[in-house]
C-alpha cells in the first residue's frame, strides 16, 4: 500500500461554528477520522502545518507548504493538502512553479461546508484527493473537487456555495472520480528532471484591473512602488487612449529600471490576444510586453511571483520562462520568441 501524507491548513473543511462565524478548529488526526476508508487505500498519516482561513493565506504559507513536501519528499509516495476554497487556486498554481517535475501527485482538496456537519461535500472531496493521490499514474499539482481532477495551474473557484464551485479554465480537466474509481482523459507525462523545491518568490506585484474611465495618475504611483503591474484589461487585451500618453511616460521611464507589465484579460475563458485591435497590437509592439494568453489570472501571479524572485531585472529570461508550459499552465500555439535584447 502506497503512504500518503495529509497536510492541514485550515478553511471551511476545518471550521466548526461559532458566535462569530466559522472558524478553522478541527484538527489533522480530527479531520482524518471522518473518512475511515481512507485506511483501506493507503497507509496515511496526518500532520498540522497551520489553522487558518484561506484568506489569509499569504506566500509565507506557500513557503510552508513547500518546506513540508520537500521534508517528507522521500518517506511518502504522494501528498493531499487540506486548504480553504477562496485561495486554493492561488496556492495550487503557486506550488504548481513551486515544487517542479513532482512523479509524486500533491493533491489540493477542501470544501465547501465543514467536514463534521451532515451533509457536506468534504469526506466525498477528501477521500476522492486520497485515493487519487495513492494511485500509481498520478503526479504533479492538481485541485480534486467535486468529483473533478484539475490541472494546478488551470483551476479556478467560480461559485461561492455551491459543491461545484472549481472549474478548469481553457484545458480540460485531467480525469474524473466516480465511485472511487479515476476515470482519466488526460495522461501526466513523466518527468526527466528531478524535482526542485523553490521556496521564495518576489510578492511586489500590484494587479491593475481596468475600468471604462480609469484615470491615469494610477500608473505613476504603480510603476514607482512595484516591480511588475499585472493589467487586467478588457476582452482580448489594449490599453483605452485615455491611458495611453502616461503609460508610454512611464514605460519608457521604468523599463529599464527593470520594471514589467504583463497583460491579461479579465475575461475568464479563452485567453488574450493584444495583436487583433490597433488598441492593443502597437503598444504591445512597441514595448515587446508579457502576455498572459490563456493561463488563468491565478497562475499569471503566481508564476510571475516566482520568476521575479529567480530572475530578477534579466527581463529576457523572464520573458522566456513565462513562455514555458509548466503543468499545461499556457497552451497558446503562437508566442513570441524571446527578444536578443531586453
Amino acid at each position: 500500500m502506497k503512504k500518503i501524507l495529509l497536510i492541514c491548513t485550515g478553511g471551511t473543511i476545518a471550521s466548526r461554528k461559532t458566535d462569530d462565524g466559522l472558524t478553522p478548529q478541527i484538527s489533522a488526526e480530527d479531520i482524518l477520522s471522518y473518512v475511515p476508508e481512507a485506511r483501506r487505500v493507503c497507509h496515511i498519516d496526518a500532520i498540522q502545518v497551520c489553522n487558518i482561513d484561506s484568506t489569509n493565506m499569504t506566500p509565507e504559507h506557500w513557503k510552508l507548504l513547500v518546506e513540508t513536501v520537500e521534508a517528507n519528499y522521500e518517506d511518502y509516495d504522494g501528498f493531499v493538502i487540506c486548504h480553504g476554497t477562496d485561495t486554493m487556486a492561488y496556492t495550487s498554481a503557486a506550488l504548481s512553479y513551486m515544487i517542479r517535475n513532482s512523479e509524486k501527485p500533491i493533491v489540493i482538496t477542501g470544501a465547501q461546508k465543514p467536514i463534521d456537519m451532515d451533509t457536506t461535500d468534504a469526506r466525498t472531496n477528501l477521500l476522492d484527493s486520497i485515493i487519487y493521490a495513492a494511485d500509481e499514474e498520478s503526479r504533479d499539482v492538481v485541485i480534486v473537487f467535486d468529483g473533478n481532477v484539475i490541472a494546478g495551474t488551470r483551476a479556478k473557484k467560480m461559485r461561492a456555495k455551491s459543491y461545484n464551485a472549481f472549474f478548469s479554465v481553457n484545458f480540460p480537466e485531467l480525469a474524473v472520480m466516480r465511485d472511487g474509481k479515476i476515470i482519466r482523459y488526460i495522461p501526466q507525462p513523466h518527468f526527466t528532471e528531478p524535482v526542485t523545491f523553490y521556496k521564495e518568490v518576489n510578492d511586489n506585484v500590484v494587479v491593475l484591473k481596468l475600468i471604462p474611465g480609469s484615470r491615469p495618475e494610477i500608473l505613476e504611483y504603480l510603476f514607482k512602488n512595484y516591480d511588475c503591474i499585472i493589467m487586467e484589461s478588457f476582452g482580448v487585451g489594449g490599453i483605452p487612449e485615455s491611458l495611453l500618453k502616461e503609460f508610454y511616460a512611464q514605460m519608457k521611464k521604468w523599463i529599464q529600471k527593470g520594471k514589467l507589465v504583463v497583460m491579461a484579460t479579465q475575461v475568464v475563458n479563452e485567453g488574450s490576444n493584444m495583436e487583433v485591435y490597433e488598441v492593443g497590437h502597437k503598444v504591445k509592439k512597441e514595448f515587446n510586453l508579457i502576455e498572459a494568453y490563456d493561463m488563468t489570472f491565478e497562475a499569471t501571479v503566481t508564476k510571475i511571483m516566482l520568476l521575479l524572485s529567480l530572475y530578477h531585472n534579466d527581463y529576457r529570461r523572464i520573458r522566456e520562462e513565462f513562455y514555458r508550459t509548466v503543468n499545461f499552465d499556457i497552451l497558446y500555439t503562437a508566442k513570441p520568441k524571446a527578444p536578443e535584447e531586453s
